[in-house]
């Protein structure tokens, strides 16, 4: 059982907030009004939780007022809160170059670095304000807690000593020191710490936690059991805790208490693996088989690559008779494992139960053959070993996070996994509290930033900062030829609550057509009406003509390009639906590779075109690197987002897409940075993806 110890930093952040406010100087009488009205409002917003709304603010007062240290270290704050660490990080370096004796920038940069496993740093940044402050709170407790994680355990005590001499009622630095003890092994001294801080302070969690993990390990499963129940009434709404009183409960041999948790549990969070698993486990347990292999089921739905879940499944099958299923489950384990040799005799059981006795022979044979072999010479020849993904250490998962060693496979196959067993969509949230607070909580479909297009529907107002103008649709809307107004919208809008007015505006433009007083705009207009109403191939033979009349129309060229890839997309649908359940997959391949190439070819050539009358159309080469990113070719859609951010440092979209298209690459550095960029400029998603990616 992993006992989940609640991310001990929300109480300190608070009070790191509330010192960071205390210690902000106010800007000279000569500074611009603008730069510290802005300033004030951030740092209102950010009181109030809305971290994303406050970024924008500290952005503005930067660029106001770049040589002051203030913006850039309350911008850094609202970045922790997001947990974007590497971002706070990088803030705080830029507050310390304008302001080198602020201290608390070094401290908010030491927690940054601590959660980004680069305790040395740390408590570099640390040492560095405790120069200026020597019994400093939170730098002491932050030092010490950084000392116990790079296992210099003397320090941490010595630094644990001199906090809880000062600060006696600290009841977090008893809490943090029965970690140093834990780690020593010492669990005498740990309790004595957790029942100090638990009598100073009954509202906080990890002590409760810590000191129920002592207990089941001492099998203390009553007392264990107790403290649990005093978590789940601090916190009655996570999951995992629940989770883990279903085990005390288990070994209590109260299995009706049991499932009730892990019931709940998943009523709570039906995502939840370790419920779903465990729950299967105990279904097992009672015979309970067709349940038992519907939890593993909906594990390997959410996790396709975990081991026990496929095995146990695999071995429930076959003592429910599904001899055939189980096996496909057992041989894409032997694929996996070839030397994990419990498989081979799972295989031959299933054989012989099919009647199939060489078959099963031969199996069991191999089984002994692999155990035999590592007998002989256990180096030579290694048994596998799988162990479930989430029961890895948090030492081996901080030693990984630290050398950032995962390849660029594994950083493709987690995001994938990601894009395809994505959470609900939120829909019911409006615009604000869509916006407000812990962003990264909110579990969002991953997919690109949308590509624009030539619409009648103003963009909606939003946090990101990009302008949708270029010079020639600016140029057009001057002219006022026409009733209407061109934008430059991210995606075609819904258009049903204005689709009458558009059939009426589509007639009336047709019959001008038809008269032959029309002019190139007015084809335009009817091509982008009959776009916002989906009548794509109507909409692309009038950009033609358009275009077959002006071929220096930028505008039209940014519309045809955008209708193309759409009228492409459409024609893959009904092709699919048209064939049917029984249509034939090669034959399907092919029409979307020929697709494809036909997007790339006819697309990519408006945009191409669009460029060369306007090489600073930045909308362009976005929509060109979505082109590239939809057909997979992630390297030219990287090259295409490049070029948009060199023209707009502030397009938040592209550094998003292209922070994809690095995830895609299985470039995690690169992805992780612009993701970081693109929610400092606004893109909601960035923050969500960065905390699931982690």
């Amino acid at each position: 059982m992993k006992i989940p110890v609640f991310p001990i930093s929300r109480r300190w952040l608070r009070a790191l907030l509330l010192l960071a406010a205390a210690s902000f100087i106010p800007a000279t009488a000569s500074a611009q009004v603008n730069a510290e009205q802005v300033m004030s409002i951030g740092r209102n917003v950010m009181s109030m939780e809305d971290y994303m709304l406050a970024i924008q603010y500290f952005n503005q007062a930067i660029k106001a007022k770049p040589y002051l240290a203030d913006p850039y270290f309350f911008r850094a704050l609202a970045k922790l809160n997001l947990e974007d660490f590497k971002g706070a990080e990088a803030d705080c370096s830029l507050a310390i170059e304008r302001n080198k004796y602020k201290s608390e920038a070094y401290k908010l940069r030491g927690f940054a670095r601590q959660n980004l496993g680069n305790d040395s740093l740390a408590i570099a940044d640390y040492n560095i304000g405790l120069g200026y402050n020597p019994l400093d709170k939170y730098f002491l407790f932050y030092k010490a807690v950084a000392q116990t994680q790079r296992k210099d355990y003397n320090g941490a005590d010595s630094t644990f000593q001199t906090l809880l001499r000062q600060y006696p009622s600290f009841e977090e630095g008893y809490t943090a020191r029965a970690r140093l003890h834990i780690a020593r092994q010492d669990t005498v001294s740990a309790l004595a710490d957790l029942d100090k801080s638990i009598s100073l302070s009954k509202s906080l969690v990890n002590p409760f936690l810590l000191r129920a993990e002592i207990e089941w390990k001492r099998r203390e499963w009553e007392k264990a059991g107790q403290d649990l129940d005093a978590a789940i009434h601090l916190h009655p709404d996570v999951a995992d805790l629940y989770v883990n009183r279903a085990f005390i409960r288990y070994n209590s041999d109260d299995f009706f208490g049991a499932m009730s948790d892990y019931n709940y549990a998943l009523d709570l969070d039906p995502k939840n693996t370790s419920a779903l698993f465990n729950r299967a486990l105990l279904r097992y347990e009672v015979k309970d088989l067709s349940r038992a292999e519907e939890d593993l089921t909906g594990v390997l739905a959410l996790d396709p690559g975990n081991f026990h879940a496929m095995y146990n499944r695999g071995l429930i099958r076959m003592e429910s008779g599904q001899n055939q299923e189980a096996l496909q489950d057992l041989e894409a384990i032997a694929r996996k494992y070839p030397r994990f040799y419990p498989v081979y005799y799972a295989m031959a059981e299933c054989r012989r139960n099919m009647g199939d006795m060489k078959s099963a022979m031969r199996l069991a044979y191999h089984g002994d053959d692999l155990v035999k072999k590592y007998v002989a010479n256990p180096e030579k020849n290694p048994l596998d070993r799988p162990a479930i993904a989430a029961a890895e250490s948090n030492d081996a998962r901080q030693s990984r996070d630290e050398n950032d060693s995962e390849s660029e496979i594994e950083v493709m196959e987690k995001f994938n996994r990601l894009v395809t067993v994505a959470d609900a969509v939120e829909t019911q949230l409006s615009y604000n509290e869509r916006i407000k607070g812990r962003v990264q909580d909110r579990n969002v479909q991953v997919e690109p930033e949308p590509m624009y297009a030539l619409t009648f529907t103003p963009t909606p107002t939003s946090l990101k900062t990009v302008s949708n103008y270029f010079r020639e649709l600016d140029d057009l809307n001057q002219q006022r030829l026409i009733k209407r107004q061109f934008y430059l919208s991210p995606g075609l809008s819904s258009v049903s609550s204005s689709a009458e007015d558009l059939f009426n505006y589509a007639e009336d433009l047709t019959s001008l057509l038809a008269s032959g007083k029309g002019r190139p705009v007015d084809r335009l207009a009817l091509g982008v009406t009959q776009a916002m109403l989906k009548n794509y191939d109507e909409a692309l033979a009038n950009l033609d003509k358009v275009i077959g009349i002006d071929d220096k129309f930028t505008v039209a060229y940014m519309a045809r390009a955008y209708v193309r890839f759409m009228k492409s997309i459409a024609d893959q649908k009904s092709a699919r639906d048209n064939n049917g359940d029984g249509a034939d997959n090669k034959a399907l391949a092919a029409f979307d590779r020929q697709a494809s190439a036909a997007v790339l070819q006819d697309v990519i050539a408006d945009y191409d075109k669009a460029l060369s009358l306007n090489p600073r159309l930045v909308f362009a080469w976005f929509n060109k690197g979505n082109i590239y990113y939809a057909i997979g070719d992630y390297t030219s859609a990287m090259q295409c987002f490049t070029e948009a951010v060199r023209i707009n440092p502030e397009f938040g979209e592209a550094f998003f897409n292209r922070g994809l298209s690095y995830l895609q690459a299985g470039n995690k550095h690169q992805a992780f940075a612009d993701l970081s960029k693109a929610g400092e400029l606004g893109v909601l998603p960035s923050y969500n993806i960065l905390k699931r990616m982690k």
